[in-house]
């Protein structure tokens, strides 16, 4: 049986209402909106109706209240009162209302309003339900296309072994620390972070397209032979066109993978690529991605170097803040450099 939690400052109206509905519904009533707020952190009510001329709290504070709260403001509130006059209704529905009934009110309009708004209310959640669990297979979908891509271009470099899944976890680990710290903090705050964190494992998505011999050569690379890895960087800003192009969806994971993919070898000082951007024109996804790139790049063996030691890839970073990497980024770097060697440690 659902429950009607139902507030008026006059008792009597209360007893017209359990009258009308008790025979369908439980319902619960109090005198007060403080009152109400401590019914709730009991009783979750299925629907509230609400008296908008109560003493000191009236019904469109109690509501602006109520929509504020997390767990309370997806539960349909129907204002029942003496007012007639346009403003208030306006006012009531902008502050997030369902409907008004006005008082004094027949049991048959008020029960059929509750029915029909309960009704309402159920085919919403049960729409909701099911686009949250479609939500749940796309995303499952996705991630699954994205570790098999990532997977194609580790297999076909034989060289960077694991440095996907390590910078993947490096931005993660940036991102959430930026975060905690209030760096950038305001702009990350407006991301799908586990979008954005998924979506970092395509920056290396364009090396599809480069030649093995390129990709795997045992030698320190020519002028030229750079100059083609450099491609990978506009080859992955295409495919990942090509995907949104294809699909018609430009959503913030793929938006995320573009920037990723885009930016992370721009420098901070302008001297990077593809696009010379310099400071804060390169996207912070690429400035984020600029640090866990290098600094897997550092502490791994290459053909034209052995790998660094933590204490060094981190000197080297430290030095080169403000002229390929973005000062602050950086600082915050230093302060979790720990845990970015506990990261390179697990993925030996």
């Amino acid at each position: 049986m659902k429950t009607i939690l139902a507030i008026d400052d006059q008792s009597f109206n209360l007893v017209k209402i359990e009258e009308a509905l008790e025979d369908n519904y439980k319902v619960l009533t109090t005198t007060s909106a403080e009152r109400m707020f401590e019914i709730l952190q009991k009783v979750a009510p299925d629907l509230i109706l609400l008296d908008i001329e109560m003493p000191e709290v009236n019904g469109f504070e109690a509501i602006r209240r109520l929509k504020a709260n997390e767990t309370h403001a997806q539960i349909p509130v129907i204002f029942l009162t003496g007012r007639t006059d346009e403003i208030s209704e306006a006012q009531g529905l902008k502050l997030g209302a369902v409907d008004f009934i006005t008082k004094p009110f027949s049991k048959p309009v008020l029960l059929n309003r509750v029915q029909m708004h309960l009704n309402v209310d159920g085919l919403i959640r049960e729409r909701t339900a099911q686009l949250n669990q479609k939500e749940k297979e796309v995303r499952k979908i996705r991630n699954g296309i994205v570790r098999v891509l990532s997977n194609v271009v580790e297999n076909r470099d034989e060289i960077t072994g694991g440095h996907i899944e390590r910078t993947s976890s490096y931005t993660s680990l940036l991102i959430e620390t930026l975060l905690a710290k209030g760096v950038y903090a305001d702009e990350i705050k407006t991301w799908n972070i586990a979008a954005a964190v998924a979506s970092a494992s395509l920056h290396d998505v364009g090396k599809v397209v480069v030649s093995d011999l390129i990709l795997n050569k045992p030698d320190k690379l020519t002028d030229e032979e750079f100059a083609k890895m450099k491609e990978h960087v506009a080859k992955g800003v295409k495919i990942i066109d090509q995907i949104i192009d294809t699909t018609g969806i430009s959503d913030s994971f793929l938006v995320n993978a573009k920037l990723f993919a885009g930016d992370h070898h721009e420098k901070w000082n302008g001297c990077g690529y593809p696009k010379g951007l310099k400071g804060e024109n390169i996207s912070l996804q690429g400035r984020i991605m600029a640090i866990a790139d290098v600094y897997d790049a550092l502490v791994s063996d290459r053909p034209y170097k052995k790998a660094f030691t933590h204490e060094k890839a981190v000197s080297i970073i430290m030095e080169d803040a403000g002229k390929h990497f973005d000062p602050k980024i950086a600082d915050v770097f230093f302060e979790i450099n720990d845990k970015f060697d506990d990261i390179r440690k697990s993925n030996l």
